[in-house]
């Protein structure tokens, strides 16, 4: 299969921020940070264009707006929106089918790039050889997963810098997530092909005298995606040939250093979704949401390089910074306003409840 260049689509040390007056003694020794309230901050732009530090989030969470109304869910309601972009997009977009069964969905400039793997893409045109009421099918010719996997695989590599980010991790491709698997794609190209993509995410939370605090990572600077922002304590994609429990105690030992007697205890508590168009990309995402409560003298250590530094915050803080910043990579904020709702931050006798609760699973949870 002969190559065609195409041209780029352009795509430490944990420090705690406890209040004094919540901080046992226990724990005021080196390596735990104790920070006083802070009444006054410019408010920081809502773009996180410029990089942002612990500072930044500190004072962004103890901050006390007089005019602010904690019942006000309009700032959750930001976040899911951010996960949720595009909607009026979709008819841009046309199936991707596997054995004349739907497997994702394909942008239709994109299916222009595709249509010179004649032996790995069948292209079929709508009305007057026009895309919409098309869609673009795998190869008949391609029958076993592996054949699949390698065909696709390399097309992948022939389309150069317009799929950047290439990992070599592989996501299973299949109808639903029950289903067998068609065959399985690299991860950058996820989002070009549509299809729907898995992931476990864990909230790790200690309970100190009766109140919440959240560990918090912040992403190394030299992600490939969203570098610097505000993570979960473990967080990761489910690739190809693992199930959620063992790749959530595979992230907990890479991520945060906690060993797999602890992850073992993680309460599988549900499931977040959405669907996500932009440009090329469209994310069809489902996310299983874990909790583990966790010793309070434990310190999470990253064992990867993917997190530059952690930090316990207070849970009422966390939902300060995801209420008023873009600080939290989107879709983490939408497992921790999760996190919320379950633990009793946000209640039935705020306005927009019910529908903020639902649009938490906006996407096809199949």
């Amino acid at each position: 299969m002969a190559c065609v260049r195409l041209p780029s689509a352009a795509a430490a040390s944990p420090l705690a921020s406890f209040r004094v007056s919540t901080l046992p003694p226990r724990f005021a020794r080196p390596g735990i940070r104790l920070t006083k309230p802070l009444r006054r901050f410019a408010s920081l732009a809502a773009s996180t264009a410029r990089a942002f530090d612990w500072d930044d989030v500190v004072r962004v969470a103890e901050e006390v707006r007089e005019d602010e109304d904690p019942s006000d869910l309009r700032g959750y309601f930001e976040k899911v929106r951010l996960c949720n972009r595009g909607s009026d997009l979709q008819s841009e977009f046309v199936p991707f089918l596997v054995v004349d069964q739907i497997v994702g969905y394909v942008h239709n400039r994109f299916v222009d790039h595709l249509r010179q793997f004649e032996e790995v893409f069948k292209v079929n045109f709508g009305k007057n050889e026009a895309y919409t009421g098309g869609n673009v099918q795998l190869h008949y010719s391609l029958v076993t997963p592996e054949e699949r996997t390698r065909a696709v695989g390399n097309a992948i590599k022939c389309l150069g810098g317009l799929i950047p980010g290439i990992r070599n991790e592989l996501y299973p491709v299949k109808p639903s997530f029950e289903e067998p698997v068609f065959f399985s794609l690299e991860r950058a190209a996820a989002p070009y092909f549509g299809i729907k993509a898995y992931g476990v995410h864990m909230n790790g939370y200690v309970e100190i005298n009766g109140e919440n605090f959240l560990w918090i990572g912040k992403r190394s600077i030299s992600k490939q995606t969203f570098p610097g922002m505000l993570d979960h304590l473990v967080a990761g994609g489910l690739p190809h040939g693992m199930s959620c429990k063992e790749n959530l105690q595979k992230e907990c030992e890479e991520e945060a250093g906690i060993p797999r007697s602890l992850s073992n205890v993680a309460t599988s508590v549900g499931a977040v979704s959405y669907m996500d168009m932009d440009g090329y990309s469209f994310k069809r995402d489902v996310l299983f949401c874990y909790d583990l409560k966790l010793p309070v003298d434990f310190i999470p250590k990253n064992e990867d390089g993917e997190v530059d530094s952690f930090r316990l915050v207070p849970v009422t803080q966390v939902a300060n910074v995801i209420r008023r910043t873009k600080f939290f990579k989107p879709n983490c904020a939408l497992v921790i306003i999760d996190f919320l709702f379950r633990h009793g931050y946000i209640t039935p006798d705020e306005q927009g409840y019910l529908k903020l609760l639902q649009s938490l699973r906006s996407g096809d949870c199949s």
